[in-house]
Formats: C-alpha cells, sequence, structure tokens
C-alpha cells in the first residue's frame, strides 16, 4: 500500500511508523513544511496513560520519549501573591524538538521516506497514493479544499503567545499578574534541563490596552518581561526557537469536523480537531489518534470501512473530553468573574474548571460546594453528577436567549490538576 502522511508532526510520524513497523511492505512517504530541525513550540506535555500506550504499541522509541522527558506531580499557583501547591498524578514534558527527532529517527530506521521543505497544499499532488493522511494541523490545506467535512471553526475570545525561557519550571505552574489594563498570566512548565515554555494569555481587551496591537516581537517581549520579571528570576523570554518565525499574538483556533474522512483522505490531530491548550492534550490525542487509524488500516486495509469505524471510535472517545477543554477554555475567558475570591478559593475553582459546574453556579457558592463535598466519598459522586444536570439547565438558558448550546457534559468536578495528562 502507498501511504502519503501529510505533516511531520507527531501524528505523522507517528503513524508512519505505526503502518511500517506492522507491514513493512506498506511504500509511506512523510512530507512536511518545514525545514529539518525546526518546529514551533517549545514542549509538549503528556501523561501516564499515553506513555503506557506508546510502550504498548512500539517500545524502542517509548523508551527514547521516556529518557527524554521530565517528570512532575506538582502544580503551583501563583495569584495575588500568594503561592500555592496542588498534588497530582504523574505527567511528563519534553522538548518539541526532541520528540519530532525520536520519532523521525525510528520512522526513518523501519523504513519510512521523510521529506522535508515541501508543501503539499493540494490531494491532487498525491494522486498515486492509496492513503493521505492529513496530519498537517490547525490550519490544514488537505482539509480546508474539502467541503466533505464540513468544517466548523471558531475563534477563542483570549489572546496568548507561545514563548521559552531559560528559566526551569519544575512543576507546572500557573503564574497571575495584575497590571492596571487586567489581569495577565502564564502557564509554565519545563521542557528539558535548560528551557521551558511559557505561554502567556490575557483577554482582548487587556492586550489591547497594554499596546501589544502595535508592538513588535521585540518590544511585547520586553514588556511581558517586566511584567512576570518576579517569577522569571532575571531569566529571559525567548520568542522564536532556533530556525523558526518569531512568536505571534493568536486567538485559540476551535476546530471540528462533521465527517473526517473522504474517499481516501483522513483527518488526524489538530486538522480533525482543536483541544483547548489550557487542558494540555493537543499532542496526546493526535498520537491517539493515530494509533487507532493504525489498527483499522492494518485490519481493514485503505477501505472505507477501515476509515469509518476509525472516525466513530474517535469523535465517541473524543466527545468527554473537547466539552471538558471547552469549559477549561471559557474558564480563562472569564477570569475577571473570578479574581474577587481569595488565592485559595480562585485556585480550586481553577483546578475545577473542566467541570460546567464551575461556569454555571457563582463562584463562591461553587467553592463552598467543594469544600463541604470533598471529604465524603458518597457527596463526591454526587456532585460529579450534576455535570449533566447543569448542562441542561444551562443550555436552555441559552437557548431562551437565542445562543447556541455550548454547555459541557459528563464531566467531574475534581480537585486534581486539570493538566495530569497534559499538551
Amino acid at each position: 500500500m502507498r501511504i502519503a502522511c501529510v505533516g511531520g508532526g507527531p501524528a505523522g510520524l507517528y503513524f508512519s511508523l505505526l503502518a511500517k513497523r506492522r507491514d513493512p511492505g506498506h511504500d509511506i512517504t512523510v512530507f512536511e513544511r518545514s525545514k529539518a530541525n525546526v518546529t514551533y513550540g517549545w514542549g509538549v506535555t503528556y501523561g501516564q496513560s499515553l506513555l503506557e500506550r506508546l510502550y504498548a504499541n512500539d517500545p524502542e522509541s517509548a523508551g527514547e520519549i521516556e529518557r527524554a522527558s521530565l517528570r512532575w506531580r506538582d502544580q503551583v499557583v501563583h495569584f495575588k501573591a500568594e503561592r500555592l501547591v496542588f498534588a497530582g498524578g504523574d505527567a511528563y514534558n519534553i522538548n518539541r524538538q526532541r520528540l519530532l527527532d525520536i520519532l523521525a529517527v525510528r520512522a526513518a530506521g523501519l523504513g519510512v521516506n521523510i521529506v522535508y521543505d515541501h508543501e503539499v497544499p493540494s490531494a491532487a499532488q498525491l494522486g498515486q497514493a492509496d492513503l493521505i493522511v492529513a496530519a498537517d494541523g490547525v490550519n490544514s490545506q488537505l482539509r480546508t479544499e474539502s467541503a466533505t467535512f464540513h468544517s466548523d471553526i471558531r475563534l477563542g475570545r483570549n489572546k496568548y503567545i507561545w514563548l521559552g525561557t531559560d528559566k526551569v519550571f519544575e512543576s507546572f505552574t500557573f503564574i497571575f499578574v495584575r497590571t492596571d489594563s487586567g489581569w495577565v498570566w502564564a502557564h509554565a512548565y519545563g521542557v528539558d534541563s535548560s528551557s521551558s515554555t511559557f505561554v502567556v494569555e490575557c483577554s482582548g481587551q487587556t492586550w489591547a490596552h497594554l499596546g501589544f496591537p502595535a508592538m513588535s516581537s521585540q518590544e511585547a517581549l520586553a514588556v511581558l518581561e517586566r511584567l512576570f520579571k518576579n517569577y522569571l528570576g532575571g531569566h529571559r523570554l525567548v520568542g522564536q526557537v532556533p530556525g523558526g518565525a518569531p512568536a505571534q499574538w493568536l486567538n485559540f483556533k476551535n476546530v471540528s469536523n462533521q465527517s473526517w474522512h473522504d474517499g481516501k483522505i483522513v483527518l488526524a490531530g489538530d486538522s480533525a480537531h482543536t483541544t483547548h491548550f489550557t487542558v494540555g492534550l493537543g499532542t496526546t490525542l493526535a498520537i491517539e489518534d493515530v494509533i487507532v487509524l493504525a489498527d483499522n488500516v492494518l485490519r481493514d486495509g485503505a477501505t472505507e470501512l477501515a476509515l469509518q469505524s476509525y472516525e466513530t471510535q474517535r469523535q465517541a472517545q473524543l466527545e468527554r473530553v473537547l466539552s471538558e477543554a471547552g469549559c477549561s477554555g471559557q474558564w480563562f475567558e472569564n477570569v475577571d468573574r473570578y479574581v474577587g475570591l481569595t488565592p485559595n478559593q480562585f485556585s480550586v475553582l481553577l483546578q475545577a474548571r473542566r467541570s460546567p459546574l464551575v461556569r454555571f453556579l457563582p463562584p463562591l457558592l461553587c467553592y463552598q460546594l467543594h469544600q463541604a463535598t470533598e471529604s465524603i466519598a458518597f457527596l463526591r459522586e454526587l456532585r460529579s453528577r450534576m455535570g449533566p444536570v447543569a448542562k441542561v439547565i444551562y443550555g436552555r438558558r441559552r437557548q431562551a436567549k437565542g445562543k447556541p448550546d455550548r454547555a459541557a457534559t459528563r464531566t467531574s468536578f475534581s480537585k486534581l490538576p486539570s493538566r495530569k495528562n497534559a499538551d
């Protein structure tokens, strides 16, 4: 079988190595638009459950990934001059370029052909392929050229910029800073022994009032370094990976598709669905996509049955996590709703932001409910079951106002860090 993977990110590379490992007779080529050793972003996060799946599917690359990763448990919140620590489960961070290098070397060693600096704007260029895996990201050109996918793309309200720093954060860290123009916050986590990811986010209004629209990349970095100087400890922010373009302020793209396949073209990862970065599951879900896709192709070949089965399985598996990610993104779009709370109250609701109850109930009442039920197992279970009820009530209220129902379903109201399986 001739297989073309468009996109040399984790999804495209991992599918190619799985497919080649399971059937060495496949002729597989990965096309990546960027040059070799050039990527965007600094690091990704993942959890123990993904690591176990990696070992089950390809122990060789899994071992390399685990050895290259930083392991963390605690989550730290800085808010109103207080530092709060929340215990969580095992999670891992890895330098994105290192992850890609591991997957590329493994795939090439199995016989996959990887072509860098090669744009594929249309599936017509790949006419000889029996299967085309469109793993070309949130701005997928292969997805855009077909109306069959029935894509829905919505922009989030907040502004964010993906930066790096030479300060190593040993725990996943949230830093909230108050300015005269509003709140600005960072999501920071170490990715190797010398650097960390440092994502800065704020409302569109705060972003505009701080003057960022008129600033150059370097000017924006200087302002952000001043805002977060108490937490950077003299370290610098970095706005550009080697060989890459300067980081830009963005609005998160919420991408969904009714259908994930069109003929021999199949979507995977961010081209099929995006998951808000505040839950840190983008890379995890992309890799899980292609594991399921590879299983179905191995069983049924590049057939309609295989692609439809993959689509059905993954859409069902993602229903809950995408709902939780939507709640998380909306929580950060409404930070002003919670900043009047004490640091402990604020941080507890930050941890619980995947639940629709957090948005549906008044903040203080929501916190009190959490505290009142946390120590009693029966009440914790009852609390978790209130999520679907909140969704129905909230959805009816939105519909009464002429708005679409975006409330999340079947989520738990948990004290544990929401990035346990964190991107």
